[in-house]
């Protein structure tokens, strides 16, 4: 677990607005899945005028596709996919009141945008550590499109869920300002 602040959820705007980009955190509380398809029928869902399978307000999604749980297991391995798939389906999401998203990777800048807007934050998680991710999770419901499996939509519980904020809800993308700092500090290196 990463010695990070505790958030509890869901997540409010107040809580959202005091992040900053870098902040480790551990997530507690409720979360929902979903990936490109998911998110391709939630877009089929609103243009038809139909409510999504779970509020929006105040939630978090998680890019993720876990895999079928071991025995004795709540979910398998669930790790985090690339975030920028879900970018033209996510600013209509923030719309709704959708506070956070978990992935890995870059954003578009009109989600960074629509974050600003929305006063939402992005979370990265550890890529490659899906088993261990998985330990964070107490409970997992399929909530909609069971059909699609492992992008199905799920509905997770998470106790002390490792994650750092990439993007506050007022831009700051730590992807931008942890390489300047880095190149800063290459500057100033000595040369051998």
């Amino acid at each position: 677990m990463l010695a990070g602040l505790q958030l509890h959820l869901p997540l409010i705007r107040e809580k959202a607005a005091g992040l900053d980009a870098g902040d480790a955190v551990n997530l507690s509380g409720v979360i929902y899945t979903a990936r490109d398809a998911a998110h391709r029928r939630f877009m089929e869902l609103l243009d038809a005028g139909k409510s999504l399978p779970f509020e929006c307000e105040n939630a978090v999604i998680y890019y993720t596709g876990p895999t079928p749980a071991p025995p004795g297991a709540v979910i398998g391995s669930a790790g985090p996919t690339t975030s920028y798939r879900m970018d033209g389906c996510t600013p209509r999401l923030l719309a709704l009141g959708l506070r956070g998203m978990i992935g890995k990777g870059a954003r578009s800048p009109a989600v960074i945008d629509a974050m600003r807007t929305a006063g939402a934050v992005y979370f990265g998680a550890i890529g490659g550590a899906g088993a261990l991710l998985s330990r964070h999770v107490t409970a997992c419901d399929i909530i909609a499109f069971a059909d699609l499996g492992p992008e199905a939509v799920r509905r997770l519980t998470v106790k002390d869920f490792p994650a750092v904020v990439v993007i506050d809800s007022r831009g700051n993308n730590l992807y931008q300002t942890g390489r300047a700092a880095y190149l800063a500090g290459l500057r100033g290196a000595p040369r051998y």
